[in-house]
């Protein structure tokens, strides 16, 4: 019979996840039974950064840990854990010190549970892996409050493991038996690799050799560098197949209590080895994972560190588009990166105006990214379109109130800039006078370029009217959207019939003979700009239309075509077969800039594939039926 401490214990953890994924009570009690019950006054450390983990984890009974990160002498909260709360992981999930301080915030007593009892039940209960694998790919629960990415919650963290398959970026090393270890060491060292693997005549795997064995045996004088491998060689070895995801190999690692697994052809140790999988593999995998990104740019102190997490989110993409996944997910995670770098390029420069001595914002504002960014279409590192908005305040404190956020604008387009978002050429950035306004004049703004439709105010209206606050008190966008559908009414057909005319002054992006329509002169000639040609129709159109409907809210493009689709069910065909072309005009653009190292924007017709030049040609239909629709609806003049 269990004792009454272990009983409690059992009782406790049956309600606390991941222990909750146990529906075993013999199991779970068998944990309990190994937990030991810890006791801490206020103010006692747990563990400290860079300590080696003991096999235990922690879950808090009663009280609060505080979880910090220490830089120097100061300390940041990272997260406050209160009761049920699973703390110190790591030592389940790779051999690596803490990175964190945990010390006791109230006397607080925890459940240390014994890491091996608890790796024993891996095997046998999926929850707990993906409980862990989820844990594995977060790196370490992070934040106090959870970061604000709709489709970056834990189950995705996990789906992204699962989706990202391991795939080998050199030969695995061999060596024979008859090697040895000295000689295994030198081939270890010339191919610059942590680990060798054993094989026999057929090269099946037999065993392994890491960097630790050669620490721990032979810089120890254990073992003789002049003995054969087989002396120190792990065996036997865990083998896995060819096509294993991350997540696959992090909880084989896991139940296995291992760093290296040996790929082979069958998955077994009968077949050939194709390859070796370390924890550090799976570390850099995992670095590429939208929440670990978000996380590291939230804690990133400099604009250069800012511009090495977005290149990694730019490895995320490519390898997002290689597996063909949905260009709707696509976006919405790399908005998120993209927000998350703008406002941490924002706490960067509040942080600098502090520093000059020019103390908080003297005003309530909204930092607004425009154009693509606005739309959350922007994948790659393109240049800067953004604006700056704060409250009204008297005529008195304007200038002194204006002078600070065009300073701040300045910081933050700079550090923008070394990111990798270029200056805009155009200048619509909110260092710009022009564009750092109060609300009540951005409101005059906008009613001129409405009232007055010159081609200028209907390029600013194309590139404006696509705003979205991204930082800031939150209330001022909703301002504006609403003053844009109170100018919709009367006169408003002009200004609307302007933005159709706008989306259909491209010509068709087919010439007669069904070729390309390429530029004919200039930098890019004999290229087809897809942006121009082909985006910039669907994209001005589904705006055009959205107004008409006095539709906000929505600024995705193809996002506007579906709920177009549903509020005109006889155009709703139409409206969808829009969508996708938009979406295969993005994934198109993407997969050439991340080739190129550019924008995409402008291509060669030759340089495409068989079937990416008739997924791009299946595409101008859409954007031609678009076209009359607008030309109907708003009766425009087609002769060009």
């Amino acid at each position: 019979m269990p004792n009454q401490v272990t009983r409690r214990i059992y009782d406790f953890l049956k309600e606390v996840p991941p222990f909750t994924y146990v529906d075993d009570k013999e199991a779970l009690m068998r944990v309990a039974g190994k937990a030991e019950v810890v006791y801490l006054p206020i103010g006692t450390v747990v563990f400290s950064p860079d300590e080696r983990p003991p096999e235990r984890f922690y879950v808090v009974k009663e009280g609060a840990i505080e979880l910090l990160n220490v830089v120097g002498e100061a300390e940041q909260l990272v997260e406050r854990c209160g009761e049920g709360d699973v703390f110190g992981i790591r030592p389940l999930l790779a051999e690596d010190n803490y990175r964190l301080l945990a010390r006791a915030a109230e006397e607080s007593l925890l459940y240390a549970i014994n890491t091996k009892g608890f790796r024993e039940l891996l095997g046998d209960y999926p929850g707990l892996t993906q409980y862990l694998a989820t844990s594995m790919a977060s790196a370490n629960r992070s934040a106090a409050t959870p970061p604000k990415v709709p489709v970056v919650t834990a189950p995705l963290v996990l789906g992204m493991s699962e989706l990202q398959a391991v795939h080998r970026n050199r030969e695995p090393v061999i060596c024979p038996g008859t090697f040895r270890i000295v000689a295994a060491a030198k081939l270890m060292t010339e191919h610059n690799v942590g680990s060798i693997v054993v094989t026999d005549r057929s090269q099946h795997p037999v065993g392994i050799i890491t960097d630790r064995d050669l620490r721990q045996k032979i810089a120890t004088g254990i073992k003789s560098n002049q003995e054969l491998v087989g002396a120190i060689m792990g065996k036997p070895v865990v083998c896995i197949g060819e096509n294993v995801t991350a997540a696959d190999a992090q909880i084989e690692m896991m139940k296995r209590g291992i760093n290296h697994l040996v790929q082979t052809e069958d998955g077994t140790d009968q077949s050939p080895v194709t390859g070796v999988i370390s924890k550090h593999d799976l570390l850099v995998l995992q670095g590429n994972n939208p929440a670990v990104l978000i996380r590291e740019i939230g804690r990133a102190k400099s604009a250069l560190y800012l511009r090495d997490l977005r290149g990694r989110g730019e490895q995320l993409l490519a390898s997002y588009l290689e597996k063909e996944v949905s260009i709707a997910f696509i976006t919405s995670v790399m908005k998120e990166l993209n927000d998350e770098v703008i406002r941490k390029c924002i706490k960067l420069g509040l942080a600098r105006m502090q520093a000059d001595g020019r103390g908080n914002p003297p005003a309530l504002f909204d930092w607004l990214a425009l154009g693509s960014q606005g739309r959350g279409e922007q994948l790659l590192r393109t240049d800067q379109d953004n604006a700056l908005i704060f409250e009204d305040v008297p005529e008195a404190r304007y200038n002194t109130v204006k002078d600070y956020f065009l300073q701040l604008a300045n910081y933050v387009t700079e550090y923008l800039q070394v990111v990798g978002f270029d200056y805009c050429p155009a200048d619509m950035m909110a260092s710009n006078p022009k564009w750092c306004l109060p609300v009540s004049k951005w409101k005059e703004q906008f009613s001129h370029w409405m009232a007055e439709t010159t081609a200028e105010n209907v390029l600013n209206t194309s590139i404006f009217f696509d705003f979205r606050g991204v930082w800031g008190d939150g209330s001022l966008p909703d301002k504006l959207t609403a003053h844009i559908f109170s100018e919709l009414t009367g006169p408003s057909r002009r200004f609307l019939g302007s933005l159709a005319q706008a989306a259909i002054d491209n010509p068709s992006p087919l010439t007669f003979f069904r070729n390309f329509m390429v530029e004919r002169s200039g930098e890019h000639k004999d290229q087809f700009d897809l942006k121009s040609r082909a985006m910039r129709p669907l994209t001005d159109a589904a705006r055009v239309l959205m107004l008409e409907a006095r539709q906000g809210g929505v600024n995705n493009t193809f996002r506007r075509f579906e709920a177009l689709a549903k509020l005109e069910p006889q155009n709703a065909s139409l409206y969808q077969d829009a969508a996708e072309a938009y979406e295969v005009l993005i994934r198109l653009r993407a997969t050439i800039g991340l080739r190129r190292n550019d924008s995409g924007r402008f291509l060669k017709p030759e340089e495409l594939g068989k079937i990416q030049r008739l997924l791009l040609r299946n595409s101008f239909t859409p954007v031609k039926d678009i076209q009359t629709l607008l030309g109907m609806r708003f009766q425009l003049n087609f002769l060009r």
